[in-house]
């Protein structure tokens, strides 16, 4: 199965490159308008895209830290650490000419699913593209929880950090007034 090119997000705002298999999970249940959801058809992989405000507190790495630690705690994660931050190349990215800086972050958290008692130690990959021309952090998310299924038990497999960097090297914007006037 191919990835899917120029997949519109956001009302076709952008598009990206989505990992073969990909759901729209706006499909299954209502997502927050500043989100696009997709998950795995047959893992309990997800990738998340997501326009926040800009954090214009928060500087560099510091800022990839913030936004983890901003969904742990949204997440209510029983602990959070943070594996690895580094810089992307913005000329890698599609984004380039409106992103003035970005970060990749490697972390775990553990999480309880709802309605769960036990905790769960996910692998999150998260790229934080700041756009402060439009007062903008995007945030994209790659959650890898621990599967319950053998490669050999799929039809269709995981996705890997190289999908996840195809997608976020692939957000390309395609209607500025998404962020309203400036």
């Amino acid at each position: 199965m191919e990835p899917t090119r120029d997949y519109p997000l956001f009302g076709g705002a952008f598009s990206a490159t989505l990992p073969p298999g990909a759901l729209d999970v706006s499909d299954l249940r209502p997502v927050p308008d500043n989100q696009e959801v997709f998950c795995h058809r047959e893992t309990d992989q997800s990738l998340i895209v997501e326009l926040l405000e800009l954090q214009a507190h928060v500087h560099g790495e510091e800022a990839a830290r913030y936004h983890f630690e901003d969904v742990g705690g949204v997440q209510e994660a029983r602990a959070v650490q943070v594996e690895a931050v580094q810089p992307l190349l913005l000329e890698n990215l599609a984004l380039r000419g409106c992103c003035q800086e970005a970060w990749i972050l490697s972390g775990k958290q553990q999480v309880a699913k709802e309605n769960q008692q036990v905790a769960k130690c996910v692998t999150l990959h998260q790229a934080l593209l700041r756009l402060p021309p439009y007062q903008t952090d995007l945030l994209l998310t790659f959650n890898q929880p621990p599967s319950s299924l053998g490669p050999e038990n799929l039809s269709l497999p995981p996705w890997s950090l190289g999908d996840f960097e195809q997608l976020v090297t692939s957000l390309t914007l395609h209607d500025p007034n998404i962020f309203g006037s400036q």
